[in-house]
């Protein structure tokens, strides 16, 4: 029996070897070839990270950055900060030119483990998330892209909306870019007046033993951009539609998934502005050198889930009505 542990031990150590290798092979066969290698991390299944990844690459392919001149290497956390984790060292051996990372956690696991590649960031705010030390010079290799505007102009039209004087914020302790909107929601619930209630979740079972009584206590739910609120959006939205009570946000695609009410940017367009900050990379351009971004606010989209309002029998204002840029029916 020894012995044969001792030749499985050795064929697997022999394995490794090997599998090293042939990375290594097909490193200097693509820098001989003059290809570039461009790896791409989504933290999770998020139709967003589709829509980011989808501007970039278009993007990219515009600026004569496409197969087979460029070998890609896609991956998904799958909402797991493990996962990215694991990921991003698997892509700290492929002797990369140029990383993706969409998903601040995804962001974070990529900047934490890799600093001598340019990696390009869809994040929400990467100056909170201790991704970059200022958005006009991250001082390191990252830069990129964000949804980011000023809250204040969605609890304005939440406001125009209906006379909510509670807001639940449903956010994820730990969670860079879902503790940096609940902060500036606390920030502004005196100017308009609001009252900000946070409501943490750090596990899916919260939400049906939370939810209920936050309903009763507030006038209008806000989802933050967190991994929980994203795989059980339908039952959040369902729950609150069946109570009148108001879901907002600030992401399309929750929007797009029941969200009654939304403000936010094209993240499309936000994909393909990334696109063109890895192009910059690959032509020469330092990260440190390329701004981190988002799109401007003319840009913005208020967007009315339809479905929701009349599954709820909200009642929505003519003059409301008249500044909604887009309906989902």
């Amino acid at each position: 029996m020894p012995a044969i542990k001792s030749i499985k031990s050795g064929f697997l150590a022999g394995l490794f070897v090997l599998i090293a290798v042939l990375f290594t092979l097909e490193s200097m066969c693509a820098e001989a070839k003059g290809e570039k290698r461009v790896g791409v991390l989504w933290f999770g299944k998020d139709a967003r990270y589709a829509e980011l990844h989808r501007g970039a690459l278009e993007q990219l392919a515009k600026e004569g950055f496409r197969e087979p001149g460029v070998n890609f290497f896609i991956e998904n956390a799958g909402g797991s900060k493990v996962k990215a984790a694991e990921l991003a060292r698997k892509f700290a051996t492929l002797k990369l030119d140029l990383i993706f990372a969409f998903g601040t956690s995804a962001a974070l696991a990529v900047a934490t483990e890799i600093k001598d590649v340019p990696v390009v960031c869809g994040v929400y705010d990467p100056v909170a998330s201790g991704l970059a030390l200022d958005w006009k010079s991250s001082g390191n290799n990252t830069t990129g892209v964000s949804p980011k505007f000023p809250l204040s102009k969605l609890l304005s039209s939440l406001k125009e909306l209906a006379p909510v004087n509670k807001l639940g914020v449903l956010y994820t302790p730990y969670e860079k870019n879902s503790e940096a909107v609940l902060k500036e929601l606390v920030g502004l619930q005196d100017k308009f007046p609001i009252r900000i209630i946070p409501v943490p979740l750090t596990k899916e079972e919260e939400i049906t033993e939370l939810l209920p009584e936050v309903l009763r206590a507030t006038d209008a739910i806000y989802l933050t951009g967190t991994g929980i609120v994203g795989k059980n959006l339908l039952k959040i939205v369902d729950m609150a539609t069946k109570k009148k009570v108001v879901t907002l946000t600030h992401l399309d695609d929750l929007a797009e998934g029941g969200a009654l009410l939304s403000m936010a940017v094209n993240v499309y367009k936000m994909g393909l502005l990334a696109g063109k900050k890895g192009a910059q990379i690959l032509k020469g351009t330092k990260p440190s050198a390329i701004p981190y971004e988002t799109l401007p606010l003319k840009q913005l989209e208020l967007i009315l889930n339809m479905k929701t309002v009349n599954k709820g029998g909200f009642r929505i204002p003519p003059s409301f009505m008249k500044k909604v840029t887009k309906t989902i029916d």
